[in-house]
């Protein structure tokens, strides 16, 4: 199934950005009712459920199963915060975080080549795996100084856990590393991208000429404080 950008709904690129993201992190993935379910094996260890603008029943069913053990989290995919956190509320849920935005790339026209890196004390390593690639760069010592995954799904290439290292930020590593990603998976002739960014994330990626596509309210039952970011 390959649906292009500007057919999709809100909820099908959810699904694509889930079995990317949960591809890269070689996370189960299950149904619950018409939605998925990512489990978080190397995180709470239990599950994370996704939707789109969920109806007030649908949502009930969520909030059932978030409610089924307290690390899970319910996260929506939606402009309209107030109303989602009004039924978090008559559903016994608290938010988790609020400041994430799916955001979405056309890659039409844009520069697919390998970037040069051009820094003498790091070295570029990516590895390239079937439908997904990790790229990492590193100093001659080998110390971590950035890193980032994406992974094919759908027709859509989904970045995830890009991260510069604090030592080495503001010298362009982030950018550096999405061309590097997307380069790898130039063969498989993408046209779009999809991320979850954080609010740090969000201004590089504005910068590259990505878009906001829906807002992220994450949800749970009280007491719990973990796992408030998708990047990370």
């Amino acid at each position: 199934m390959v649906i292009a950008m500007g057919e999709a709904s809100l909820s099908e690129l959810l699904d694509i950005w889930v079995d990317g993201w949960a591809s890269t992190r070689r996370y189960d993935v299950r149904s619950v009712g018409s939605f998925r379910a990512v489990h978080l094996a190397d995180k709470s260890g239990d599950w994370e459920a996704f939707a789109a603008d969920p109806s007030d029943e649908e949502f009930a069913t969520l909030a059932a199963f978030v409610a089924e053990a307290p690390p899970r989290i319910l996260t929506v995919l939606t402009e309209d915060h107030v109303r989602y956190r009004a039924l978090a509320e008559q559903h016994g849920l608290v938010v988790l975080g609020a400041d994430q935005e799916l955001m979405v790339m056309d890659f039409e026209g844009k520069d697919v080549e390998e970037p040069w890196l051009n820094d003498d004390d790091l070295k570029l390593t990516t590895d390239i795996e079937d439908h997904s690639a990790t790229v990492t760069v590193t100093t001659d010592a080998g110390v971590l100084a950035a890193r980032g995954h994406v992974a094919v799904a759908h027709g859509y290439a989904v970045f995830d856990r890009i991260v510069t290292e604090p030592a080495f930020r503001r010298r362009g590593l982030g950018s550096f590393v999405m061309r590097a990603l997307t380069a790898a998976m130039s063969e498989h002739d993408l046209e779009q991208g999809l991320l979850i960014a954080s609010t740090d994330g969000q201004h590089l990626y504005h910068h590259l000429g990505w878009s906001d596509v829906s807002g992220v309210l994450m949800l749970t039952n009280p007491g719990t404080t973990e796992g408030a970011s998708l990047s990370d």
